[in-house]
């Protein structure tokens, strides 16, 4: 079995508290990072953080420990981005100095599950790197701007978080014309990680303790919303690295709109954003991931549980 080079880009957030408001943040993407440390196809060769779901510090410090007590302090991690590209003064960071070097040494697969951000900064900093990257696997886009993905049955959308909070780190990204794929709302809105999955999570072994312990208020808050379980988003994207053929996709073309922001509650056109949206007639390849196979739920419950 071929070992694949991966390189990690997060805002983990297990466990956090909010900072702007009421609730707790995701917890995916520390599945999708306990995924890859159980998977045998895959060498880690750095992680680094990235703000997003929760601020850079917080980030930061939550890769330490997982790297540390999870992945027996064998990944080396660094600090990131702390905020959006700011095309006027672009600065560099121990995150993107670290991936440059990996890069120097060797092609790599980047999945970056919060915001593009150090991606970007490495691509304006170090372009002649980017024959090095084989692939960036992201969590972001759609098809249209009305496909909203609705929170339980109270109204809500969520956001598209990683693209809304640097839409240029993705323009860089597609201008430059690195391969990207493309993981949505429309692939982990398939699948759906529920109480019974938590009590199975929790075997024991001490990451998936400490995954299932806090991923109980996310659940709750999910519940809250009317829904019976929450989508592990992330965890599309880690799970395409390791098996693509349990992931469903197909080549389409990305291009960046300004449309009404849909996560504004009767928002008569006074509130606008962009929009990552695939189809035909876009103007960036990328591969769309939108379906998983018939004994997806299943397969990936073993990739949590296994022993390390």
């Amino acid at each position: 079995m071929e070992t694949k080079h991966i390189w990690i880009d997060t805002d983990l957030s297990v466990g956090m508290k909010r900072h702007k408001r009421e609730g707790y943040c995701d917890v995916d993407d520390g599945y999708a990072m306990l995924q890859l440390f159980k998977a045998k196809n895959v060498e880690i060769i750095g992680i680094s953080a990235v703000f997003g779901n929760t601020r850079i510090d917080d980030a930061f410090r939550l890769c330490q420990e997982m790297s540390t007590k999870f992945a027996k302090n064998q990944i080396p991690v660094y600090k990131g981005a702390g905020s959006a590209i700011d095309l006027s003064k672009v600065e560099t960071n121990n995150a993107v100095e670290a991936l440059a070097s990996a890069l120097k040494e060797t092609q790599l697969t980047i999945l970056a599950i919060g915001p593009a951000t150090n991606i970007g900064i490495l691509l304006l900093k170090y372009p002649e790197l980017q024959t090095q990257i084989k692939e960036v696997v992201l969590v972001a886009g759609r098809r249209k701007p009305t496909d909203y993905f609705k929170i339980g049955n109270q109204g809500n959308h969520a956001r598209d978080l990683n693209f809304d909070l640097d839409n240029q780190a993705f323009n860089i990204m597609f201008e430059v014309g690195i391969p990207v794929t493309l993981c949505p709302f429309e692939i982990s809105s398939k699948v759906w990680i529920g109480a019974d999955d938590l009590k199975k999570l929790d075997n024991g072994e001490a990451g998936n303790k400490w995954l299932a312990e806090h991923s109980l208020p996310w659940l709750a808050q999910w519940i809250n919303q009317g829904a019976t379980g929450f989508n592990p988003f992330d965890v599309l994207a880690s799970h395409y690295i390791i098996a693509p053929e349990d992931i469903i996709s197909e080549d389409l073309k990305a291009q960046l709109e300004i449309h009404p922001d849909d996560t504004v509650k009767d928002n008569n056109k006074e509130v606008f954003k962009n929009y990552l949206l695939c189809s035909n007639e876009g103007t960036f390849p990328v591969k769309y991931c939108h379906d998983v196979v018939s004994d997806y739920h299943e397969k990936l419950m073993e990739s949590l549980i296994k022993k390390s």
